[in-house]
């Protein structure tokens, strides 16, 4: 099997000492020097007796726990229409998306830095099943508020304080997935991204097809002439957030399913032992005597000092993921949603809607190229590389007809093309998600990434501080989407 192929799997954990059968680091690898480290396409894999076959049926559960992951924070932007008509008149209507990003991404990255600190303490199974409730009642709230009309100041602090909660739920939901699919091998965490992305798609279709519905027999002097009473954003609200609420009861269902398999338990066994010696199996028990009898104080220190190891081995591959999110978050949606059909003939809603679409089919696209193996890209420097290259896309939305402030002298946009605008969006979209599924895949990945130097129980630690560090730069990112405004309307970007 080739080296190149996200087949390349992991190998089954040993369910018995594993002193007859170890696994010995290539001692030809250095990595003392981390400014000469090697890259990914020198040979930097190591041979093992065999390779695990993740079941398809495996691969589609991690595919829907990946949709679980991010379809609230895809429900919340894609949402943005039905939150935005909620806060006409009010000051902060402009800079509404800054906020709900940049409070929804502060949240999660606060949150995952515990869930990734405690993760080893923790059951991965339960802290699923926990959170995903969590997201059900939240994403069933936000059902419910289209029901009732509040105070614009009210219902947007109401709105942040939802998604503040739903991002710390997603955080402990996201480390225990990476967790467990980082075990499988890169093709359970190529399905989780896939999933992530694929979720985006979902929302933002159906988003399109209300409004299409909404808008279906308007004059094109309606359009023109468009006011919002609101009532059309909440309708569609109404079917996003019912939609999300039904598929997290269902991911409770898939993740209870998967609990339940033998190729799990034999997987997973060691993440859902409990950490004390009495709740351990007698036939296991040997296995983590050690462990205990130096203390929780001890085992904390070692943990913690494992984690800062990985974290350091693997920083380029962190900078990567984690910068790829900087760019993205600095403009979609806080600056892209502001750009306005040059064409008058496009209803501004159904031209928001399709913008969201646009940018979800080339995440999902950029995500799934990467079951390809001609698209794989193990190397660290060139991901590096293609994470800062992203940064040209700043400038190119900037020339698009991005709507400023109303005190701001009018420019003409040097972009005045719709269709190319979608187009860069497209490709903005796709990049998002190859580049920071590469750098996922990569990252946790022993056969490509020679810096783990063979060892399995660094497996899950390195996916979860790179999940972690994706969280940072979607943070960072959304803290630059003030930043970029305020270039773009010359005026003070927290309120307008």
């Amino acid at each position: 099997m080739s080296p190149s192929s996200p087949e390349a799997l992991y190998h089954a954990i040993p369910q018995a000492p594993v002193a007859a059968n170890p696994i010995v680091p290539p001692s030809e690898i250095e990595l003392d020097n981390e400014g000469r480290e090697l890259d990914d396409e020198l040979g930097a894999t190591y041979d093992a007796p065999s390779s695990l076959v993740v079941e398809a049926r495996i691969r589609w559960i991690h595919f829907i726990l990946g949709c679980a992951i991010l379809l609230p924070w895809n429900v919340m932007i894609t949402a943005t229409p039905y939150f935005l008509s909620r806060l006409e008149g009010s000051q902060y209507k402009s800079t509404f998306n800054s906020y709900l990003s940049t409070s929804f991404t502060a949240a999660n990255f606060a949150f995952l830095a515990h869930a990734t600190a405690t993760s080893k303490q923790t059951i991965p199974s339960l802290r699923i099943r926990h959170s995903t409730l969590v997201l059900v009642g939240m994403n069933l709230l936000l059902t419910l508020s289209t029901y009732f009309t509040l105070t614009p100041g009210l219902f947007m602090s109401i709105t942040l304080l939802n998604g503040m909660v739903q991002a710390a739920a997603g955080s402990y939901l996201q480390t225990a997935v990476i967790q467990i699919a980082s075990l499988f091998g890169p093709t359970a965490v190529q399905a989780m991204m896939t999933g992530q992305g694929a979720v985006g798609v979902a929302v933002s279709g159906v988003q399109v097809i209300t409004a299409i519905v909404s808008v279906w027999g308007l004059s094109p002097q309606s359009i023109t002439a468009y006011v919002s009473d609101g009532s059309a954003e909440e309708r569609s609200a109404f079917i996003f957030f019912s939609l999300s609420t039904l598929f997290l009861v269902a991911s409770l269902g898939a993740q209870a399913w998967l609990v339940s398999m033998p190729a799990y338990k034999a997987i997973a066994a060691p993440l859902e032992l409990h950490k004390t010696a009495g709740d351990v199996p007698h036939s296991l028990r040997h296995e983590v005597q050690g462990l205990v009898s130096r203390g929780p104080h001890d085992v904390v220190v070692s943990e913690k000092h494992n984690i800062l190891r990985v974290a350091r081995v693997n920083i380029i591959y962190e900078i990567a993921v984690a910068y790829v999110f900087v760019v993205t978050l600095s403009v979609f949606p806080p600056i892209t949603a502001s750009v306005k059909a040059t064409n008058p003939a496009t209803h501004p809603l159904l031209f928001s809607a399709v913008h969201f679409l646009v940018f979800s089919i080339g995440d999902l696209a950029g995500r799934y190229f990467c079951s390809f193996r001609w698209f794989l890209i193990w190397s660290a420097r060139k991901l590096m590389a293609l994470s800062a290259t992203r940064t040209l896309f700043i400038p190119l939305f900037l020339m698009c007809n991005v709507q400023r402030s109303s005190t701001s002298t009018p420019q003409l946009p040097i972009i005045s093309s719709d269709f190319l605008f979608m187009f860069i969006l497209l490709v903005f979209g796709f990049t998002n998600g190859h580049v920071s599924s590469l750098c996922m895949m990569s990252a946790p990945s022993l056969d490509h990434n020679p810096r783990l130097k063979g060892r399995r129980e660094d497996v899950d630690i390195a996916a979860t501080v790179a999940s972690f560090c994706l969280i940072g730069g979607l943070a960072i990112g959304s803290v630059c989407s003030f930043a970029v405004r305020a270039a773009v309307c010359g005026c003070n970007p927290f309120v307008g």
